[in-house]
């Protein structure tokens, strides 16, 4: 006995296997560009957190790992203004690459420190 499908079905075939073809995302509604705020950047408000969340671990008064302390302001305004931190976040060339063992920073984050050092890394 040979089976055939009901006419409606073969009918209303196409359009089904059409219907996937015709679904497309617009990568701007789904992955909107929220940007990076680098203004009102603040060593209390931006820095710190920064540095709290991804630096302090290994790199504060107490663990003092490669004898570099990151923690209180005084401390690091030395590595910034050698150019250190910049040049460790960075990955570039002639630095330990931070975090150790980590991936960078994301752009936005570093974007975050630069503007706060280009604006000559206040205490603020």
């Amino acid at each position: 006995m040979k089976y055939t499908l009901p006419r409606y079905m073969l009918m209303i075939l196409p359009f089904v296997l059409l219907l996937p073809a015709c679904y497309y995302d617009v990568e701007e509604e789904l992955y909107p560009d929220t940007g990076c705020a680098t203004d009102n950047v603040t060593y209390s408000g931006t820095i710190l957190p920064i540095l709290e969340s991804n630096c302090f671990i290994c790199h504060s008064e107490a663990a003092k790992n490669g004898n570099v302390i990151l923690e209180g302001y005084d401390n690091l305004k030395g590595h910034v203004d050698s150019g250190r931190l910049l040049g460790a976040i960075r990955h570039e060339a002639g630095f330990s690459p931070m975090p150790q063992n980590q991936p960078q920073l994301v752009d936005c984050v570093i974007e975050k420190i630069e503007t706060w050092i280009e604006d000559g890394a206040p205490d603020n």
